[in-house]
Parts: C-alpha cells; sequence; structure tokens
C-alpha cells in the first residue's frame, strides 16, 4: 500500500478569548501557519496538490471556504485549490485524514492539512443560530426523520457531559482533579520548552495564552454550567483563537523534493455513536482502530485525546484502562483551549513533536465530534 508521511507541522500559540490573537482576522490566522509550513518544509508551493483546512462555524470572516482565502492572504500560488472540512471539533483531524487518504490512493503527492478558528470574532455555535431569523431555530427541529428517530430530546453538549459523568461516576472532584492535571502539564511543558519547535508567533503572541497556576478554592466556587449540573467551567475547554498545519507527501514527493519524512500515517478511521450522549464516541473508535492495525494500547506511546470537557477523557480511561501518564502529557484543551476547526491539527502537529522528544514509536489520537463521532489516527515516528 502506498504511504502518507508526514513532513512538517507547525501551529500558532493558541490565544484566549479576547486575548492576543482576538484582533487578527481569521484568514490571516490560517496564513501564519500556512507561510511557517512552506518555509520550515522549504517546499515549493506551487507543487502542492491542495489545502484542507478545518473551520467550525463557517460564517462572515471564515465563509466562502476559508480553506482558499487563508492560502490567497498568504500571498501563495493561485493555481493551488483550497477546500474547508467540517467535522465539527474534529474537523482539521479530519482534514488531515483526507490529506492522507488522497496521497495513499495516488491522486495527490503534497497536500497541506491543517484547520483555522477565531472563536473571539464569532462565537461557538453562530452556524446553528445565525437561520432563527428564518424560521430555523436550529438544525434538528422541524425534521420529520430525526424526530422520529430521536424525538425532542436537547442536543447539547454540556447535557452530554453530565450525562457520561452520571454514568460512568465522575465526581465533580474528579472532574477538578484532572483540571488542575491538564494545567500543571501544560505549565511544566510551556516553562520547559516543549512547544517551543512547533509554534510559530502570531501578532507578537508568542506562547499559549490559557495555561494558568490552578487555584482550587476559585475552582471549588464555581457554579455548574447547568442547574443541579457537576460540570463547571474549569472542567470544561477553553474558548480560543488558534490555527495549525501539516504536510502531507507521498513517498515519491519524498524523493522528488527532497524531503526528510518525520512519521508515517499508520491507521486512520472515524467512527459514529449516539447522537444524543454526542461525547462518547471516542471510546468505541479507539477500539476500532485497534482491532484494525492489530496494536494493543499498550504499544501506544503517546495519546492526544480532546478535553472538550474532563468527563469525556475519564470515562475514555475507565473503559480503555489507558496509562494516564501515557495521555496528554503536555496538558489538554482544559488548559491550552480548543480553537474548534484547528484543535485536531493542534493534536496532532503536538503529538509528532513529543514523540519526537521522547523518541517513542506509535502515537493515537482522538477526539469527540459533534453528531456523536470521533475520528482516530495512529502515526508511526520514523
Amino acid at each position: 500500500m502506498a504511504q502518507a508521511y508526514l513532513v512538517e507541522a507547525v501551529r500558532s500559540p493558541v490565544g484566549r478569548r479576547g486575548g492576543g490573537l482576538a484582533g487578527v482576522h481569521p484568514a490571516d490566522l490560517g496564513a501564519a501557519v500556512l507561510t511557517a509550513l512552506v518555509e520550515r518544509s522549504g517546499i515549493d508551493p506551487a507543487a502542492v496538490d491542495d489545502v484542507v483546512l478545518g473551520c467550525v462555524d463557517t460564517v462572515g470572516p471564515q465563509a466562502g471556504d476559508v480553506a482558499r482565502t487563508c492560502w490567497l492572504a498568504a500571498g501563495l500560488p493561485e493555481e493551488v485549490p483550497g477546500v474547508t472540512v467540517d467535522r465539527q471539533c474534529g474537523s482539521s483531524q479530519q482534514a488531515v485524514h483526507f490529506a492522507a487518504q488522497a496521497v495513499m490512493s495516488g491522486t495527490a503527492d503534497l497536500v497541506v492539512a491543517g484547520g483555522m478558528q477565531s472563536m473571539s470574532a464569532i462565537p461557538i455555535g453562530s452556524a446553528m443560530t445565525l437561520a432563527r431569523p428564518l424560521g430555523f431555530a436550529d438544525p434538528f427541529s422541524g425534521s420529520t426523520g430525526w424526530r422520529e428517530r430521536y424525538g425532542d430530546q436537547e442536543i447539547d453538549q454540556i447535557r452530554s457531559a453530565e450525562m457520561i459523568a452520571a454514568k460512568w461516576g465522575i465526581s465533580r472532584a474528579d472532574m477538578e482533579a484532572f483540571a488542575v492535571t491538564s494545567h500543571e502539564r501544560a505549565l511544566r511543558a510551556r516553562a520547559e520548552g516543549r512547544f517551543d519547535r512547533e509554534i510559530v508567533p502570531v501578532a507578537g503572541v508568542e506562547h499559549d495564552e490559557g495555561p494558568r497556576e490552578p487555584d482550587l478554592d476559585k475552582i471549588r466556587s464555581l457554579r455548574p454550567v447547568r442547574e443541579g449540573g457537576t460540570v463547571t467551567a474549569a472542567a470544561s475547554s477553553q474558548i480560543s483563537d488558534g490555527a495549525a498545519a501539516l504536510l502531507v507527501a507521498s513517498e515519491d514527493a519524498v524523493r522528488r523534493h527532497g524531503l526528510t519524512p518525520r512519521a508515517r500515517v499508520h491507521h486512520l478511521s472515524a467512527r459514529g455513536a449516539d447522537p444524543v450522549w454526542m461525547l462518547t464516541a471516542p471510546i468505541p473508535a479507539t477500539a476500532h482502530a485497534l482491532a484494525r492495525t492489530g496494536l494493543a494500547l499498550d504499544e501506544i506511546d503517546l495519546v492526544e485525546i480532546n478535553e472538550a470537557f474532563a468527563p469525556v477523557v475519564l470515562a475514555w480511561l475507565d473503559e480503555t484502562g489507558a496509562d494516564p501518564q501515557r495521555v496528554n502529557v503536555n496538558g489538554g484543551a482544559i488548559a491550552l483551549g480548543h480553537p474548534l476547526g484547528a484543535t485536531g491539527a493542534r493534536l496532532m502537529t503536538t503529538l509528532l513533536h513529543e514523540l519526537e522528544r521522547t523518541g517513542g514509536r506509535y502515537g493515537l489520537q482522538t477526539m469527540c465530534e459533534g453528531g456523536g463521532q470521533a475520528n482516530v489516527t495512529i502515526i508511526e515516528r520514523l
């Protein structure tokens, strides 16, 4: 089978909502990482076959196929096309999958994959609510087929997180302890310079803005997001701005362009689960990926699973039996932030660099996604 290689991976710092990246136009945010990717890899940008970027809430400055806009805003060749992917929170992980699949099929040799999101500019859920004046309250109401299958149940990620916490017996104290660990790991990684190689400064911002010294008294004083619930903002991913990009190459492109492959895409898949529960799909998706590859979880050196909410990761850990010391070793979205369309590529970028730093062989990435879905990617460091 033809192989797909990861040649380069870069990301912006993750900015807090209203922080240092808030004033950067989404196209320029994406352009910054695309420019850095081209410069660091040394490729002729005209040789790129396609640009696949993830983005959620593609309205306003993120509309009109923002992947194409980002490439052009970077001053890169007009003959290179671009396409925008929306698999909700997994959009840019799916972008990497599409890029790798194109290379493995032989229909492309060099593909740029990644994602961007400015949640400061476009509030979360904007694409779901902007049609209310046109008579559409949300994406589901009014659909006969949806109602026959799922009724009028509330489709909401906070509700889903609460359901997971209740089913798996995850207490508020458990979530808060997990959140503290996420911040502590991210602060340590930042202090030790673990992110330095993967970050390209943007608009004067050089480091991730989210991590902060945990204040347990403040954490314990927070009110639950939902009345009567247990999930608080401290156990939730941060609203953020950011971008990331990777260069995916075929074996022929590696040879012709004199590139050095850093990892091989060992496996890629996506699975679905109950959309009402929404956030549990990483559990069956991980089992599916391991079954397909014949790998055992203890053969995976590092795992990046998106910290959409603490219960998502804690339930996954409980079901898989994974070693927590190999999971999100540099913190996750609770500390670093979750710029929706960029997070998948951000996780992949961090995973690749951490495998290189530690000398690990296999890295697995997964994340929960709207609609009850999850992507899984396994990469092998070369």
